[in-house]
């Protein structure tokens, strides 16, 4: 009796996670990603000798399932994860803050750094340990809570415009890639909660020291390689069609048999592979939230903060990737600074020298040493879906690993995880899509799978939509990315 195959769909963080999950359970499994670099949408190109990341990514302590992946691929140590949260919050007028937790059990933990939050008033501090209170209460589960917005429930607790701008958005902003004003309250609270009020390490911050592609990609294609895991790489995935129990996949002019599949790949592609007989959601109405990062790379260093939080700025968060770049690598005295923008609407259309204009004055506001800096490289990367928009009323659109179909499975940040659309979503959804479909096979007798269906036994299930996504290939410098 042969093994089990499952064909995974797509080579992004959920698709490598499912895929080495199916492996490790004993499945034969092949990866099909239409890229020939893994990673999806955390990938990394060269330009001019240094390393840029499409944007930057963080995870926190309370990832305990995308900590696992980065175990499985043998880069634990290609990471930092604070030993204690610290967010620097800077402002244009020279006023500092941090986000700085104690060892106090939670949520008192966080009560130092409200009291002493010098960018909101007296009488604004003293009303966030009312909102605290109040979300420690919330069940995230709860299916009411989608209903409202996140902003609604600031408002009803007395919380000012000043408040919302200055501290809830700088949290809700880069985890749910809305603002406060229209991010789900159901999804506000599991940040909250699970991130920051539940354990007082849980929103312990990281980030990694190496260009994603090195994190994600490479690292996966070596563990996903060690696992047995077959990748069909450059090549999409053209239409899954049904062959007795289990499926065949068209792959150009090759065809791959599955007893299962696992479809890890954005809505739109996805919707253009599952049947309606599947039962999805109209994954259209999870709509899309563009995110945008300016690079800036100067010729001297400014700051000593590996990142930092702003207010009254244009800059929302702003990191150091001298390392990663290899930025000053011979003379040691260039600076890589990654200047990061969720739910980036209002910049996404914009010529990139707007932008880089925009941002470098912005950066030596916060930082007096960039006003003496040169610019010596810039480039703006776009992501214009990067994630779902994490809307009140959105959790109706993001379905469940498994479909109507038996042995079809769909994973992505966009599913339902409970989680936003973050690493740590991605890879809950590839870990459950796998665990799902190997259950279902399981109990199949998979010994005559290599006999050949009658061409009558084959259904077609769906062609794929062949138009290009969003997201630039791995190594690729997009035209509108350069300076």
């Amino acid at each position: 009796m042969s093994r089990s195959r499952l064909v995974v769909v797509g080579g992004g963080l959920a698709g490598m996670r499912a895929a080495l999950v199916a492996a490790d359970a004993g499945c034969e499994v092949t990866l099909i990603e239409r890229r020939r670099k893994l990673g999806g949408l955390t990938w990394s190109f060269e330009r001019h000798g240094r390393w840029f990341d499409n944007g930057q990514h963080v995870f926190m302590r309370c990832c305990n399932e995308y900590r696992s992946l980065l175990e499985r691929l043998g880069m634990s140590g290609s990471v930092t994860l604070q030993p204690r949260l610290d967010v620097p919050v800077l402002s244009p007028g020279g006023t500092r803050a941090s986000i700085r937790r104690s060892g106090l059990p939670a949520p008192l933990h966080l009560a130092g750094a409200i009291a002493r939050y010098r960018h909101l008033s007296v009488a604004d501090r003293c009303l966030l340990a009312r909102v605290v209170f109040a979300l420690q209460k919330l069940d995230p589960e709860d299916p009411e809570l989608d209903n409202v917005t996140f902003g609604e429930f600031l408002a009803g607790r007395g919380q000012s415009p000043r408040a919302v701008a200055a501290l809830w958005n700088l949290i809700v902003l880069p985890t749910l890639n809305v603002s406060a004003q229209r991010a789900s309250l159901a999804l506000a609270v599991k940040v909250f909660r699970t991130g920051l009020l539940d354990t007082p390490d849980g929103g312990d911050m990281g980030w990694s020291n190496v260009p994603l592609g090195q994190l994600h990609g490479e690292a996966g294609e070596r563990a996903l390689r060690s696992a047995g895991v077959e990748m069909v790489l450059g090549a999409a995935a053209e239409q899954i069609s049904r062959r007795g129990d289990g499926f065949v996949i068209g792959v150009g002019a090759r065809s791959v048999d599955a007893n299962a599949v696992v479809v890890a790949t954005p809505p739109p592609v996805t919707a253009s592979l599952v049947p309606a007989s599947a039962g999805l959601p109209d994954l259209s109405g999870l709509g899309t939230s563009p995110i945008v990062n300016v690079h800036l790379v100067l010729d001297r260093r400014v700051t000593d903060l590996p990142f930092a939080a702003a207010i009254d700025s244009p800059v929302q968060f702003v990191f150091d990737r001298t390392g990663s770049s290899g930025s000053g690598s011979g003379s040691g005295r260039e600076q890589c600074l990654a200047v990061s923008l969720s739910g980036a609407d209002a910049y996404i259309g914009q010529p990139k020298d707007e932008l880089i204009r925009i941002f470098f004055a912005a950066v030596g506001e916060l930082f007096p040493k960039a006003r003496h800096a040169t610019l010596v490289d810039a480039v703006v990367t776009r992501e214009r879906a990067a994630t779902f928009a994490a809307v009140a009323g959105s959790h109706r659109f993001r379905p469940k690993a498994a479909t109507a179909v038996p042995g079809l499975f769909v994973a992505g940040a966009w599913c339902d995880t409970g989680w936003p659309a973050t690493m740590e979503g991605a890879v809950r959804s590839g870990s459950a899509a796998a665990r799902a479909a190997v259950e279902a096979v399981a109990s199949l007798d998979v010994g005559g799978a290599d006999a050949p269906a009658p061409p009558e036994a084959i259904e077609p299930v769906a062609p794929i939509d062949r138009r290009p996504t969003a997201v630039p290939g791995p190594l690729r410098v997009p035209e509108e990315a350069s300076w």
